[in-house]
């Protein structure tokens, strides 16, 4: 992006607020270029091609992962930005982080693990993205992390919106986000970036998206079902005028990709509305607008929220998936309570982290990070040679 094109309420990496770690700047990419660059070539960037979203990893090779959930955000994300005058390669590189915290098994796994760890401040997701990129990623010689700049840590930490009410004790945030926080000075009662915002918005709509397109996939529920929901339902008639007797994988494929383009026409007009009546003149005057500036219309909002509440029902609580989300809950429980136990079981340099911990809570805490480093597979195979007395250590 020229210096022309950009927005006055757009991050400007020729302003960024630095690193912790000073680094003389790059002759041919921008800090923002870097931070992207850095996150796709982490080792937890990897890792995301074997979590799930809400199928495990092995069901079938055509359901989302992690990772191919975060390229789609990460392409919707710079396509938004470069409409409305953004840096690309901030809102892509946020986009890219959203989901490093993770554990194995989505949503489910993220539940268990907060369950078990919620003696000792609960999990995050979030959060934990931060303390990979700030900590847990070893690859360079000069520091721990990723050195990331403050304006794509920001975005980490509070693309869903400020966590910390005005007035509000940092001792109900997560320990990651805390400890980021006096670190880097992340202004946690404001709110992120535009760019950051339209991360967090880009990854609703892959997701409303390709969890409708996972479940016709898996027949979890009809065709004619999705025909009765808002959105979806115009966008199949449209497809089915024009081109009827359609076979089905093509006329699903047509009808979401539509699906696709209203909420992104949605989220680019509501959100030019927001900025004319705003009228920031700068990135922090988004900060501090007290309201998003990117944002679904009312309208839009209100069918999404049909359209999920229907997913819920006939997709999340489904009784196969309930059973996958039975067993993964299971396993995660019994890999932290055996690790807490036993964390000599652990690989040695987690070991020696464990062992060195100074307290039960850091304990726990490096046996959270160990797991929710996780992918399915790995988790299950771990579950696996830690309770079953025949397989192979």
């Amino acid at each position: 992006m020229t210096a022309s094109s950009r927005a006055p309420w757009a991050c400007d990496p020729a302003r960024s607020r630095g690193r912790l770690h000073p680094e003389p700047e790059s002759a041919h990419r921008s800090p923002f270029q870097r931070d992207r660059d850095r996150i796709i070539h982490s080792s937890a960037f990897r890792r995301l091609k074997h979590k799930t979203q809400v199928f495990v990893e092995h069901e079938g090779d055509y359901y989302r992962t992690r990772l191919t959930h975060s390229l789609e955000v990460a392409q919707v994300a710079r396509t938004i930005s470069r409409t409305l005058g953004l840096d690309e390669e901030l809102a892509e590189a946020v986009a890219l982080a959203h989901d490093l915290g993770h554990p194995p098994f989505g949503h489910t796994g993220e539940d268990a693990l907060h369950a078990c760890m919620a003696p000792y401040g609960g999990f995050d997701h979030n959060a934990q993205a931060l303390k990979i990129v700030t900590e847990l990623e070893t690859r360079y010689a000069e520091f721990d992390g990723l050195n990331l700049t403050w304006e794509t840590l920001e975005g980490i930490a509070k693309h869903n919106g400020p966590p910390l009410a005005p007035g509000m004790e940092r001792d109900g945030l997560p320990p990651c986000l805390a400890e980021c926080d006096v670190r880097h000075g992340l202004e946690l009662t404001t709110h992120a970036s535009a760019e950051a915002q339209v991360a967090a918005l880009s990854d609703d709509i892959a997701y409303n998206n390709h969890d409708l397109d996972d479940g016709l996939r898996a027949g979890l529920f009809t065709l004619d079902e999705a025909r009765a929901l808002p959105i979806v339902g115009p966008c199949f008639a449209e497809v089915e005028r024009r081109w009827p007797g359609l076979e089905p994988q093509r006329l699903q494929h047509e009808a979401l990709r539509r699906v696709f383009g209203v909420m992104v026409e949605d989220v680019l007009c509501e959100s030019r509305r927001r900025l004319e009546a705003a009228a920031p003149r700068s990135a922090q005057d988004v900060r501090e607008a007290g309201a998003p500036m990117i944002a679904f219309s009312d309208a839009l909002r209100e069918d999404l929220r049909q359209i999920r509440a229907f997913l819920f029902t006939r997709m999340y609580r489904h009784w196969k998936v309930r059973r996958m989300r039975r067993k993964a809950a299971a396993v995660v429980r019994e890999l932290f309570a055996i690790f807490m136990d036993s964390p000599g079981v652990l690989p040695d340099d987690w070991r020696l982290r464990a062992e060195a911990a100074p307290s039960e809570a850091a304990r726990a805490r490096v046996v959270a990070d160990y797991i929710a480093g996780m992918t399915d597979r790995f988790a299950l195979q771990e579950h696996k040679a830690l309770t079953d007395p025949q397989a192979r250590v």
